[in-house]
């Protein structure tokens, strides 16, 4: 339970001012009396002779009182002075004593005061620079991790492609080669056919004649004798082939290399990751009631609003086309989208319809208004975010894959899109996932915030959502039983767990000043929460006329408009003045 003790006021709108019967916000803090106060009663305070020299700052700048201790020596009395000599805390009657006689003295309370700023400012520094910056760095890591991957892809991808290429070549070259083989054989072939003839003709030739010499070796030695001589041709003289000889290429594996190219890291310096300069994280500074007026002067808006001494009702009507109201979403235009159990409606600021679209919603956050007067919203069986251009056009946006989105927030701050998101791996097994995803206003998804710094789980239903004025992501987590809330670098923060033994959180939103605002299913309250997660107040109740509280925001004007479960009139309230 995130709660600040000092700051907690049940039932209350605001943190109540310190001087009896006053009931108005206590934004100044006397450091003397250690009690906050009104802008009345800081002036009468400051007009008493007996108060003109006290220390009266803005209650967020207030001196930390000193913790009650009792003194070990005395133990009725309270321990409140420091001996400088030897350096140990005293009570009143230690320091009347005789062996501090002499000493010199300080006031515990201001040391104190003094230690606990001074660590209050370490502090601030981890939350706002250390953290943030080492988170932005590590994602720098994680996006440069994500970019070497794709490059090393790439690489690959061109070492296949070059040696396909090479073998390409190779296969081609190899299949000329042979072909010429081929064309060779058959020229050499071909002539050594033909020499063949040549012989078989001569042979041919040879047996003609053995036959004539037969015939005339067969005759009579007057017909031998008066025969002409016969004379033989000569053996035809052939060639032999020239045998074709085959040279091997000249070649080694750094030639190939180097026909297929050289992977290597250029001779560079590395570029040093750039750190954002530490802004001035100062300590708690002591304001003077001048400092305090001028600074009054020179505030905006922002700055002069403060909680209201009590929250008023505004208006209420009907919304047709929802059974209930189980989230509202105002935009830029002053008109408004409500939905229930299936249905999603825009109407104006009178009740009156302007559109009825079906979706497969629940009684989750699964749409938000968009700066450029659109709307945002999830398909959460489809696994797909539409988008709805303010001259009513629905397009698909996002496809979230494996994950239900099951609330969507558009961000004020930079127009990032902000998702909760669930996953049933099995059923059977209750296997389930949860996690925040962040896109940018193109829909590429930026972002993940899964677990903790200690590998736990963050979500288990984020089925509401929001984000502060600070950049933190507030999620209202129903199986939780909490309000998550995490930086802007995904680092978690806090977890509100309510005020109750029970606590079901529904919607969710935050203010100009940085209140969170939640709806408790169990309690059907809703609570008012600082930046930080401490508990003010629960500023709406059943005295209001509230019941079963589902969906809230607040509007450019500062009205808070509420849904309710089973009924579907938004109430608007005013809080802020």
């Amino acid at each position: 339970m995130a709660t600040t003790s000092d700051e907690q006021a049940a039932g209350q709108h605001y943190l109540v001012c310190g001087i009896q019967d006053c009931q108005k916000n206590g934004q100044f803090y006397c450091n003397d009396c250690h009690q906050p106060m009104c802008e009345q009663c800081k002036d009468k305070h400051r007009k008493s002779p007996n108060n003109k020299n006290h220390d009266i700052v803005l209650y967020r700048q207030r001196k930390h009182q000193l913790p009650i201790e009792k003194c070990k020596l005395h133990p009725t009395k309270n321990v409140d002075i420091f001996c400088r000599e030897c350096k140990t805390p005293l009570c009143l009657k230690c320091f009347l004593g005789k062996d501090h006689k002499g000493h010199e003295f300080d006031d515990l309370e201001e040391i104190y005061a003094e230690k606990y700023a001074l660590w209050q400012g370490e502090f601030s520094k981890i939350q706002k620079y250390f953290l943030p910056t080492s988170e932005d760095l590590k994602t720098d890591i994680e996006e440069d991790v994500i970019e070497i991957k794709k490059i090393m892809e790439c690489i690959r991808t061109s070492m296949k492609a070059e040696a396909e290429s090479l073998k390409n070549l190779v296969d081609e070259v190899t299949s000329e080669n042979i072909e010429h083989t081929h064309t060779m054989e058959k020229s050499l072939l071909q002539m050594l056919k033909s020499q063949e003839t040549t012989y078989n003709d001569y042979i041919k030739y040879l047996g003609k004649m053995s036959e004539k010499f037969q015939e005339y070796l067969s005759t009579t030695n007057k017909k031998l004798m008066s025969s002409k001589i016969l004379k033989l041709k000569t053996i035809p003289e052939t060639s032999k082939p020239v045998q074709p000889v085959f040279t091997p290429g000249q070649f080694n594996r750094d030639d190939v290399a180097k026909l297929l190219g050289i992977l290597n890291i250029p001779n560079t310096e590395p570029e040093k990751r750039k750190i954002q300069p530490m802004e001035a994280v100062s300590t708690p500074m002591k304001f003077t009631e001048k400092q305090m007026e001028q600074s009054k002067e020179k505030s905006d808006m922002k700055q002069t609003l403060s909680l209201s001494s009590s929250v008023t009702k505004v208006r209420e009507y009907s919304v047709p086309g929802v059974y209930s109201a189980c989230h509202v979403s105002a935009d830029k235009s002053g008109r408004l989208w409500v939905s229930d159990f299936g249905s999603l409606v825009q109407t104006d600021l009178q009740g009156k319809l302007l559109q009825n679209i079906q979706t497969s919603g629940r009684d989750d956050g699964y749409h938000t208004a968009t700066q450029d007067r659109g709307l945002i919203y999830t398909d959460r069986y489809k696994k797909v975010i539409y988008r709805i251009t303010s001259d009513r056009k629905i397009t698909e946006f996002i496809k979230t894959g494996d994950w239900e989105p099951v609330s969507v927030h558009s961000s004020r701050i930079n127009v990032d899109i902000l998702v909760g998101m669930y996953k049933d791996r099995d059923r059977m097994m209750k296997d389930e996932e949860a996690k925040v995803t962040r896109y940018n206003k193109a829909g590429k998804e930026i972002q993940n915030i899964q677990r903790d710094n200690q590998g736990q789980e963050l979500y288990d239903y984020p089925h509401y959502i929001t984000e502060n004025i600070n950049g933190d992501i507030c999620t209202s987590d129903y199986d939780k039983k909490a309000v998550v809330v995490v930086n802007k670098s995904g680092q978690h923060r806090f977890s509100y767990t309510g005020q109750g033994s029970v606590f079901r959180p529904y919607g969710i939103c935050t203010d100009v000043l940085g209140h969170i605002l939640v709806c408790d299913d169990v309690s059907e309250t809703v609570h008012l929460l600082d930046q930080d997660g401490g508990f003010l107040s629960v500023i709406l109740s059943e005295q209001q006329g509230i019941e079963l509280p589902r969906g809230v925001c607040v509007d450019d004007e500062n009205n808070l408009y509420v849904g309710q479960l089973r009924t579907n009139p938004v109430t608007v309230y005013k809080y802020l003045e």
